[in-house]
């Protein structure tokens, strides 16, 4: 990972009755990130609150997170669908300092199950 690269992490908080919904429009938006330089993206969804999510995605540059944040896509998403989730958004930068995986068929588990 390039010096100035790290993670991105947006917590959202969705609007009653709105949760599955708002679910499906930040699931869109997030692989949106891909075109902006991210190299991965994931969005999280609370098991004990269904309303809370946490959406991140992985830069080399912060200034393609911003390109994102700010960009056409973004902008259009968040005045779409602004009453389905609660304001204010504010995003936070991570430098990533380690990160590991646990390789499945090393330790023994077919096709990763």
């Amino acid at each position: 990972m390039a010096a100035g690269a790290g993670v991105a992490v947006v917590p959202w908080y969705a609007t009653v009755w709105r949760g599955d919904r708002f679910a499906a429009a930040v699931n869109e938006i997030a692989p949106v990130a891909l075109r902006y330089g991210a190299t991965e993206y994931e969005v999280l969804r609370s098991r004990e609150d269904r309303y809370r999510f946490r959406q991140s995605a992985t830069f080399d540059r912060k200034m393609d997170f911003e390109r994102y944040w700010y960009g056409p896509e973004f902008a259009a998403f968040r005045a779409e669908y602004q009453s389905w989730y609660q304001v204010p958004i504010v995003y936070e930068w991570y430098d990533r300092t380690v990160r590991g995986a646990l390789d499945l068929e090393a330790v023994g588990v077919p096709n990763g199950a």
